[in-house]
């Protein structure tokens, strides 16, 4: 039996700073990676095509969904975004934990393709928090930060629906809050069995 890795769906609302703990969990941990999803957005400036993002014409991205290529897909404003099954499970299949950037919608649809899933939900420390994250840097009107606030309470109502719960206050607790998760899934009997089988039918026989 070779070795599985564990797919991850990390989901939080806006401002709770989800992409940087990502970011950092996987710079500092071997053996995890992050998902690039597809999308139909134009390019900006100083990113690049396959880091950032797989950057693919709306034509391209349908005749994916039409090839059931994608695990989860979804239409934000005018644009589409989609996570590539294939890469995905060839991924998990190499050994290698996959991070999955993804919102609630996205979540749920992942978990019906793929069991054993692990939901983690990363939560800003307090509603003032979050409100002043969402402000920015005060540009933005009162109706704009009022959606994004509804927006980001919808988001926050579905924490439920993960396995864990990272609160994002102290940057550097919450890092290693999210690092433990990755350690204790590894540690589970079953990888454990994957991963030193030989071992472990050395020291039984």
């Amino acid at each position: 039996m070779s070795y599985q890795g564990t797919l991850y769906t990390v989901s939080a609302p806006s401002g709770a700073g989800k992409t940087s703990l990502v970011k950092a969990l996987a710079d500092s941990t071997d053996g995890i990676c992050v998902s690039v999803s597809h999308t139909t957005r134009p390019i900006r400036p100083g990113e690049e095509n396959g880091v950032n993002y797989h950057f693919v014409s709306h034509e391209q991205f349908a005749s994916m969904v039409e090839q059931s290529s994608f695990l989860e897909h979804a239409q934000v404003f005018t644009n589409y975004y989609g996570t590539s099954t294939k890469w995905v499970e060839e991924s998990l299949a190499s050994g290698v934990d996959v991070i999955l950037e993804i919102d609630w919608q996205g979540a749920q649809q992942v978990r019906k393709h793929i069991p054993g899933t692990v939901g983690v939900f990363i939560l800003p420390p307090s509603r003032p928090a979050l409100l002043e994250r969402l402000t920015g840097r005060g540009q933005d009107g009162e109706a704009v930060i009022a959606a994004r606030m509804a927006e980001a309470e919808n988001e926050i109502s579905h924490f439920v629906e993960a396995d864990y719960l990272v609160i994002n206050d102290d940057f550097d607790v919450a890092l290693t809050e999210f690092r433990s998760i990755v350690v204790a899934q590894r540690q589970k009997l079953e990888k454990q069995q994957q991963k030193h089988q030989d071992l472990l039918q050395e020291l039984l026989s």
